[in-house]
């Protein structure tokens, strides 16, 4: 009782910031119009956070978790009892970051964060000051030059899994995120949506178009951008069918590990490095592999379109 209360003390909205969520919600026409108009005088009031902000606030871990409201224990039982793994690809936009990991936190989830090496130093530098206020969530041990459309957005991804396989966290399901990324569900209803799953993963996975398909018929080179040659690639080192989805999945720890263990998966891995864009094939077609655990079967009326995937829908 006592946490509960100081929680609903940390999250309650100030007396000058008062917003009628219920009358937003059943359309209340002047209800919206205040809460824009609320909206855009803090907009143009605040000032965004910097990198250099978040080095000064993070030096009391307490007092920054508390003012930026991070909820620090279990919400119920049930969201104990099933931790969630997060792999969190990040370049940019540190306020964005602390935003999107204050949104998904829980203490018994694990998070991983891959930051592009690239990024500015002191992004680089606030990014490992956030996380060190926290005992489960960590900086990637393997960070990559991220290039748009290439293996190494991939290769970020399944260094994430990797260090998050060794964590004493047991977790049974994992998401992966981009930087840019906000969730709609709480994590109750993100622990019963899996639930529900019963093991099975869930991601875009569909047949091929012929436009498609010319990303991995071709050698490409990777540079400052990802480029076509000239070259023909063989065909895939396994006798399943190709499929087509996108970099964002739900898929369960038994998945990961097999990834990393299974000769198979491990050689269509290597095969795919020169594709294009392979974070949009490369799991969508794992997924239908026979002895994937959690994987659905290649036949058609199997597929899932991304409009029925539990991890997200984007449209470009």
């Amino acid at each position: 009782p006592h946490c509960r209360q100081r929680l609903y003390r940390a999250l309650e909205i100030s007396p000058s910031q008062r917003i009628n969520c219920s009358g937003i919600i059943h359309g209340d026409e002047e209800a919206i119009q205040e809460a824009q108009l609320s909206s855009l005088e803090v907009l143009n009031r605040r000032h965004p956070l910097t990198p250099s902000d978040y080095l000064n606030m993070t030096k009391d871990c307490g007092n920054f978790k508390a003012t930026r409201r991070f909820i620090e224990f279990p919400l119920s039982q049930e969201e104990a009892e099933f931790p969630i793994a997060y792999s969190m690809v990040i370049h940019n936009k540190i306020e964005m970051f602390e935003r999107l990991l204050r949104s998904i936190y829980a203490p018994q989830n694990i998070y991983c964060v891959h930051v592009d090496s690239k990024s500015p130093a002191d992004f680089q530098e606030a990014v490992r000051a956030i996380v060190a206020c926290f005992p489960n969530v960590f900086v990637a041990s393997r960070l990559e030059s991220v290039v748009y459309a290439s293996w190494s957005r991939v290769q970020a991804d399944l260094n994430c899994m990797q260090d998050l396989l060794q964590s004493p966290v047991q977790w049974r399901y994992i998401l992966n995120t981009c930087g840019t990324d906000f969730p709609i569900k709480t994590n109750a209803e993100i622990v019963r949506a899996l639930k529900v799953l019963r093991g099975q993963n869930s991601m875009e996975s569909e047949k091929p178009s012929a436009f498609k398909q010319e990303r991995w018929k071709y050698h490409h080179e990777v540079g400052k951008f990802i480029s076509r040659t000239d070259t023909q690639k063989g065909p895939p080192p396994h006798n399943s069918p190709m499929f087509t989805g996108n970099a964002y999945i739900v898929v369960t720890r038994d998945f990961v590990q097999h990834i990393f263990e299974n000769p198979t998966a491990q050689r269509f891995l290597e095969w795919a490095k020169d594709t294009y864009s392979p974070d949009e094939h490369i799991w969508a077609t794992l997924n239908r592999m026979p002895g994937v655990p959690g994987a659905r079967p290649p036949h058609d009326k199997f597929h899932l379109s991304d409009m029925n995937a539990l991890a997200r829908l984007v449209k470009w």
